[in-house]
């Protein structure tokens, strides 16, 4: 019985050996191929040692910055179908962070000042000034309301798209092995046999051309839960947890809320309810609902920019 336990164990590995083969040989053909598409939107600075990508569109008086929520591979194509109806009006700009997008993975700490900074830099390098108004998804939402505490002159107002807050950490469950998991299945090509995997909300929902779509799934294989993208998820507690004692944001604040399905975790009123509290506290806040997904910005791009632009109308009021 043992002899014949052995023997099994053995044929199993050998085979599990075969397969992680087939698919990293696959993996890296496919990888070759999609090099012929694979083009850089926007430009490369070097800050901190590794080199971020940063993307503009328009050229207003006004710069709307757009930071993307934690593992979105192609923040740039992510927020296209609304910047796109922005850029007439507003210069704006999408900052790819390490290990997101066009910019390099970097194996740096991803604590909240460190990323903040990085952002900061990659905005001056380009030729970007402050005042902002910040357009954050999801887990940049953290981001974006440090930066307001910190630097408030550098930010006019936030528009949150689905923008997390700092409640919403306190009791999630952050599976980092299943992510480092993850990862690996992703290096070795194993997505590649989940086709539905690289189908984002911005190709299935918004606005993109079919080349724009060919490219993010070309990215998505490439920016899968990367080195960068888990240490920040090993963070994010941490972060929260300093913007929740950091004090109110001053800035004028208009959270798009979504109905909480499709990536945050929680249902509708829980989520709901983490963002209207979060506003309750804050002294010039307000929380628009939709009855959309998560990424927001890919289903109902057409009325948030419009409301966004209503919105800005007022904060800009005088400032010309």
């Amino acid at each position: 019985m043992g002899k014949a336990l052995t023997l099994a164990l053995s044929v199993f590995v050998t085979v599990l050996v075969l397969l992680a083969g087939i698919c990293y040989l696959n993996h890296s053909l496919q990888l070759k191929r999609e090099e012929a598409i694979y083009e850089p939107m926007g430009r490369q600075v070097a800050v901190n040692g590794h080199k971020l990508n940063v993307y503009n569109e328009g050229a207003g008086a006004h710069t709307l910055v757009f930071l993307s929520g934690g593992g979105t591979c192609s923040p740039v194509l992510d927020f296209k179908s609304l910047y796109t109806r922005l850029s007439d009006d507003y210069c704006t700009v999408v900052v790819e962070k390490a290990g997101y997008g066009f910019s390099e993975d970097a194996d740096v700490p991803r604590d909240l000042d460190t990323v903040l900074s990085e952002t900061r830099e990659a905005l001056k390098l380009a030729g970007f000034v402050p005042p902002y108004v910040l357009c954050p998804h999801s887990m940049s939402g953290i981001e974006a309301l440090y930066w307001a505490q910190q630097y408030p002159e550098e930010v006019m107002a936030i528009v949150g798209l689905d923008m997390a807050v700092p409640q919403a950490y306190e009791n999630m469950d952050i599976n980092i092995p299943m992510m480092r998991l993850g990862a690996l299945a992703a290096d070795l090509g194993v997505t590649r046999w989940i086709p539905s995997l690289s189908e984002s909300d911005a190709i299935r929902y918004g606005a993109l051309t079919e080349e724009e779509q060919a490219l993010y799934r070309a990215i998505f294989y490439r920016r899968t839960l990367t080195s960068a993208m888990i240490k920040e998820a090993e963070e994010i507690k941490t972060s929260a947890e300093i913007v929740q004692n950091g004090g109110a944001v001053i800035v004028p604040i208009l959270m798009f809320a979504s109905d909480g399905t499709g990536g945050t975790g929680y249902d509708t009123d829980t989520w709901r309810g983490f963002q209207r509290d979060f506003a309750a506290g804050q002294p010039n806040a307000a929380v628009r609902e939709l009855d959309d997904p998560h990424y927001i910005h890919n289903h109902a791009y057409r009325e948030i920019a419009l409301e966004m632009k209503e919105f800005l109308a007022e904060v800009f009021q005088g400032t010309e």
